[in-house]
């Protein structure tokens, strides 16, 4: 991922050190989906289109973590309840930043 760019929203926080809580920065998304982010993307480079926007929270929320109905659309709507609990499992909710990028500082 040398020199790659993504664009990340000017409010969200800056990424957390490795391994630390997630804090919703949104990086890690952003330049690769997980592997049920490749499933719900249908691709395996660039950003997750389940990633979200929480202005609220001035944060990136995973949508199949938050939203999955959203997500999955009217279609797959019904086996949302069930993804949404099995995705905090397969994106390892909770267990810390294990995005091992360099960001360099931003520019405001």
């Amino acid at each position: 991922m040398d020199g790659q760019v993504i664009h990340i929203h000017p409010e969200a926080p800056a990424k957390p050190a490795y391994g630390a809580p997630c804090n919703g920065c949104g990086v890690c998304c952003l330049a690769e989906p997980c592997p049920l982010g490749m499933v719900v993307s249908r691709r395996r480079h660039g950003a997750c289109d389940a990633l979200r926007w929480r202005a609220a929270e001035a944060r990136y929320v995973c949508g199949m973590v938050a939203d999955p109905a959203e997500v999955l659309g009217p279609r797959w709507r019904f086996a949302a309840p069930l993804l949404a609990r099995l995705a905090r499992r397969w994106i390892s909710a909770g267990s810390g930043c294990d995005a091992a990028i360099e960001v360099p500082p931003r520019v405001r």
